[in-house]
């Protein structure tokens, strides 16, 4: 048949476009041949039904281009999902006046979501304002389900839908859906509004009626569906039957073998085809092409997807077929052929992946003219490739355009609903106040941060306005965000509010902190100030939620909005979703994402039907979307220029290569072949970033002026010199103090620093003997200073208990310790100074406690409510705070205490657990602790001799054991992790 007449044979017409074909550049010039015998008129008048609207506007452009850039009046080009928005013929005219609007996506899972709450008790559990949107999520998908394939009855029942033999969690899903489908139409009449998939139907039944019985008198074709949906297969059925109708299928695979066409089913490329095909009781033979000669090239790379992506039931003759291919071409390999012009890349990683795929769109720009698109159903790869190419000034006209999560409007709603949860969170009030839209000044934020919120979280604003008492532009700034958290909080009344006001209450907050001018520009303001809008105007329909709830319920809504980036873009590159890429075609085609779970996407887990219920009500398994994905793949895998980029790692875990890419590897193997790779391609991805050869950074040797270097220590610096010298060049020589974190937990130093308080306090308010009461007012003491050192409630509750067994170990310890000891001093600063080359050092030490006896001796104890030291830490000098206040103190160095041998130098653990407390001597008293100290002292004056020369470094991590004990405030400064994985030998290590 030629293509100049296609409607000269009575219908139905069933016409295929080969998937190696440009689908909408052989429709256009397809039909611009056909109708131009009947002069300049006949094509504005033919109407063709497109799947999208991109679509759509693809077969715009292939019109312009096939008339060689001549004027034209194009066809009336229409994507079936508009039906409501276009014009006779297409719209059914009066008959969309009877048939309701159709209700908002957003009101409606609001609605579903108030049922949802409503119906809680059918339940196992009560859903909060955010799962029950969830919940209303699922059950808008399985409604639509419903819809779409016509099994809801017209009283809004579902036949199959009876409890019978389900296991008891599915019973309560069918009670539950049973109660949704009675409530769910009440309010729609209500409302005096119909969902969308319902009304779609209704429309698209309409037309069918209309065009079945008034046939339109132009042309009318309906191309690239596959007719999925009932409805829409139906209106295919008629548009075939017109006196100047035809269907235009996409990719229908004439050359797959009988026996292996009737076995494919839901998940193969041809399924939808199929179907649809049997539906009508048409076979392939009555399929004819649309464009007969363009046959002529890439017949053999169809055939190879085509005979890769057969049925896994008629796989076991491969080797066969593959001969029966070779026996249709003599003299060629026809899988060799079907090679040509195909390639694969698998990267390490998806970034990896993300800058091939760039540097492959950039590459094709190299030859004027060519256009290239990126195929993904991934939309963070896509997002990859689109910030990858932005290093060439490239913007590709991507659809997967940017999440709404990431703008400066939406961060900045979402911290300030986390305020009305907590509005003293000091991470929050920090990412509030330096918010650019707030538009601060920077001196304000620095103090509110340094001065403010650095450290523990405050206990009230009091505290926290206190603190900023001498930093007036800080303090207003902190008064200005909290009362935005307190104005995001008025809605909660008993820790409930309607989402409705909570919503208003936000927008009103956030108006107060940033021009409105500012906060609602741009596609991203007006996409939050649109979903503002949607919650104040229909979240009324919402269950009441707490403030996190509604926290929660934000961040749910507002991680689902995507904002479609406009601008320019490069008229030669595009970034399409597989759907989107259905029926347009560029030069080089990418498909990337070839990874089980992404292309294809694993089957949807329906949370209210398992698959008999499924099966019994009539719908699609969930593997029928597998299918469908197939098909668009297949479509763009046949193209003459197609790259398929596979990751072999997906969030640092192995991933599994795509099903249709193992059986490309697995057809390609039996016929001794291999897939071509794009090795340079790689090589210029890991090579983009690292243009030198691999020199990795070496461990930091830092040498200053041995006149800078420190000549007094305490005896804890000393310690940080033997292990990690790098930390005290940092500190003590380059004065770099490490900040607390904002919210920093003060669980641990608190409880340190509280044992040590309160064991000073005691002290000095009992010197004499213990009292009868000593448990309970070391006790206090103790909780006293972790109430002052701003602990939180919850945690307080846990260390009342641990504080009751410590005080009792404590009074037990002082009425035995103190028995042998002439007094307790706590707290002694001590000091020694020496020369060193002729030069002065001076080490100091604060003892925790000191007991001197009768004897003469002095016990020294340290105090420790974690870990303390181990004897072979102590005794090689690692850990050298005893024995070096021990050298302290033979040297007389503690003036209120005067020369004296010391005693056992003991750590005191106190924990409150089993056991509460434990006293553990690293070193007795006589020859073992004299020893100690002069050994520690000699090994100090070793270590400040070594310092004292110019060319020693200080080093970083020069004692590796101890770096997950000690992790150390510089070790990002050093940058540890750099070296200590690049192959640093530690050369130059003590």
């Amino acid at each position: 048949m030629s293509a100049a007449a296609p409607f000269d044979t009575p219908g139905p017409r069933w016409f295929s476009i080969p998937a190696h074909r440009p689908f909408v550049e052989d429709l256009a010039r397809g039909l611009l041949t056909a109708l131009a015998p009947l002069g300049p008129e006949a094509l504005p008048r033919a109407t063709v039904l497109t799947p999208t609207r991109r679509g759509a506007r693809a077969l715009a452009d292939a019109f312009v281009a096939a008339g060689g850039g001549k004027a034209l009046l194009l066809p009336q080009i229409r994507p079936l999902g508009d039906l409501d928005e276009g014009e006779p013929p297409f719209e059914p005219g009066e008959i969309s006046l009877d048939v309701p609007p159709a209700v908002s996506s957003r009101r409606r899972r609001f609605e579903l979501a108030r049922l949802v709450a409503d119906h809680a008790h059918l339940l196992d559990f009560t859903p909060q304002a955010g799962q029950a949107l969830e919940m209303a999520k699922a059950l808008a998908e399985f409604l639509d389900s419903c819809q779409i394939e016509e099994v809801i009855t017209d009283d809004g029942r579902l036949d199959g839908l009876a409890e019978g033999d389900l296991a008891q969690h599915w019973q309560v899903s069918a009670r539950f859906l049973k109660a949704i489908l009675t409530a769910w139409p009440d309010r729609l009449r209500e409302l005096g509004l119909i969902d969308v998939s319902d009304r779609r139907v209704r429309l698209l039944n309409a037309l069918s009626d209309q065009w079945t019985t008034q046939p339109p008198q132009g042309v009318l074709i309906a191309a690239g569906s596959t007719g999925t949906a009932p409805a829409t297969a139906r209106l295919l059925g008629v548009v075939a039957g017109l006196p100047q109708g035809a269907v235009v299928l996409p990719g229908l695979d004439e050359g797959l073998a009988e026996d292996a066409w009737a076995q494919v089913g839901e998940q193969h490329p041809q399924g939808a085809m199929k179907r649809l095909l049997d539906r009508f009781g048409a076979t392939r033979a009555d399929v004819r092409p649309w464009w007969p000669e363009a046959d002529s090239r890439g017949r053999w790379r169809r055939r190879l997807i085509n005979e890769a992506l057969r049925p896994a039931e008629a796989t076991a003759d491969w080797l066969a077929q593959i001969d029966r291919l070779r026996a249709e071409a003599p003299g060629l390999d026809p899988i060799a052929e079907g090679l040509k012009g195909l390639s694969l890349i698998s990267a390490r990683t998806e970034e990896e992946a993300a800058v091939a795929c760039a540097l492959l769109l950039r590459e094709a720009l190299e030859d004027p003219g060519r256009t290239a698109a990126l195929v993904t159903p991934d939309q963070e790869l896509a997002r990859r490739v689109s910030a990858r190419l932005a290093r060439w000034g490239v913007v590709a006209d991507s659809s997967a355009g940017a999440p709404l999560a990431a703008s400066p409007a939406a961060i900045l709603a979402q911290h300030v609903a986390g305020l009305a949860v907590d509005p003293l969170d000091p991470v929050r009030l920090l990412a509030v106040a330096k918010h650019p839209l707030l538009r601060a000044e920077a001196l304000a934020a620095r103090d509110l941060e340094l001065k403010g919120l650095r450290g523990p979280a405050p206990r009230d604003a009091d505290q926290l306005l206190g603190k900023l008492a001498d930093h007036p532009e800080a303090r207003t700034l902190a008064e200005r965000v909290l009362a935005a958290a307190r104005q995001a909080a008025t809605p909660y009344v008993d820790d409930q509010g309607s989402p409705a006001a909570a919503a208003r209450a936000l927008v009103e907050s956030l108006e107060a902190l940033a021009d409105p001018t500012d906060l609602w520009a741009g596609s991203a303001g007006e996409s939050l100030a649109s979903l503002l809008s949607s919650l104040i105007t229909d979240g009324v329909a919402l269950p009441p939620a707490s403030a996190i709830g509604f926290s929660d319920l934000l961040d749910r809504l507002v991680n689902e909005e995507t904002l479609r980036t406009g601008g320019a873009t490069h008229p030669r590159l595009r970034i399409f979703g597989a759907i989107e890429a259905r029926m347009v075609r560029a030069d080089r085609l990418i498909l990337a994402g070839l990874e089980e779970g992404i292309w294809p996407k694993n089957a949807p887990i329906d949370p209210f039907l398992s698959r008999p219920m499924r099966e019994r009500l009539g719908l699609p398994p969930p593997e029928r979307r597998i299918g469908l994905t197939a098909h668009d793949f297949a479509q763009a895998a046949a193209a003459p220029d197609v790259i398929l980029v596979h990751s072999e790692r997906r969030g640092g875990a192995p991933a599994v290569e795509s099903r249709w890419l193992w059986r490309l590897r697995t057809l390609a193997r039996g016929a001794g072949l291999a897939l071509p790779e794009r090795p340079d391609v790689l090589a210029w991805a890991r090579d983009l970033d690292a243009p030198g050869p691999y020199a990795p950074i070496a461990r930091p040797a830092p040498t200053p002026p041995v006149a800078d270097r420190p000549r007094k220590m305490a005896v804890t610096r000393v310690e940080a010199l033997t292990r990690d010298p790098y930390a005290v060049w940092a500190r003590d020589i380059l004065k770099l103090y490490p900040l607390d974190r904002p919210d920093e937990p003060v669980e641990a130093r608190a409880r340190g620093t509280a044992i040590h308080a309160a064991f000073e306090t005691f002290a000095l308010a009992h010197p004499g003997p213990v009292p009868a009461d000593a448990a309970e007012i070391f006790a206090g003491l103790y909780l006293s200073q972790l109430v002052a050192a701003g602990m939180p409630p919850a945690a307080l509750a846990r260390e009342r208990a641990l504080a009751r067994e410590a005080a009792l170990w404590v009074a037990d310890l002082e009425t035995r310790r103190r028995a042998g000891a002439e007094r307790i001093v706590v707290e002694a600063a001590g000091s020694l100074t020496f020369d060193i080359g002729g030069r002065p050092f001076t080490v100091t030490a604060k003892a925790d406690r000191i007991e001197p006896t009768a004897d003469g001796l002095a016990h020294i104890l340290d105090y420790k409510t974690g870990a303390a030291p181990s004897k072979k830490q102590v005794e090689t000098g690692f850990s050298p705070q005893l024995t070096l206040t021990a050298a302290i103190l033979r040297e007389g160095g503690f003036p209120d205490i005067g020369p004296r041998e010391p005693g056992d130098l003991t750590y005191l653990r106190v924990t409150g657990r089993k056991p509460a407390g434990v006293e553990e001597v690293r070193a007795a008293a006589g020859v073992d602790s004299q020893e100690a100290a002069i050994k520690a002292l000699n090994g100090l004056r070793e270590l400040v001799e070594r310092y004292d020369n110019p060319d020693q470094p200080y080093l970083s991590r020069v004692a590796p054991q101890f770096v997950h004990d000690h992790a150390g405030d510089y070790g990002h400064l050093a940058r540890v992790f750099e070296w200590s994985t690049s192959g640093d030998d530690g050369e130059g290590s003590e």
